[in-house]
């Protein structure tokens, strides 16, 4: 039996693959949630056109990470690290569809 937990993530890798096939874009869940099935590292849940992704579903996200209404992008770092974004999935898939990724 697969654990709940288990079960949420995969869940929400098919609902990633699925949002980016309905907008036509080539996407795929790699085999078991590993990347290695794709031929790529094994940290890689989905593909979209050849943009890697793993995939995250929390409860809850921490307050920081939110995007704030009124902006786009959230930007943020740790101490001596590389600075991430946090954008929304629907303008992210929109860049890869427009070729802009």
């Amino acid at each position: 039996m697969t654990s709940s937990s288990k079960q949420k993530g995969n869940s929400y890798e098919y609902e990633i693959r699925n949002q980016a096939k309905d907008l036509g874009l080539d996407a795929v869940r790699s085999y078991a949630s590993n990347g290695k099935s794709l031929g790529k590292c094994e940290a890689v849940d989905v593909m979209i056109e050849g943009v890697t992704i793993q995939a995250k579903r929390r409860k809850k996200l921490a307050d920081y990470m939110k995007i704030p209404e009124g902006v786009d992008i959230v930007v943020m770092r740790e101490d001596r690290g590389k600075s991430l974004a946090v954008v929304p999935f629907e303008k992210i898939l929109r860049l890869i569809k427009e070729g802009k990724w």
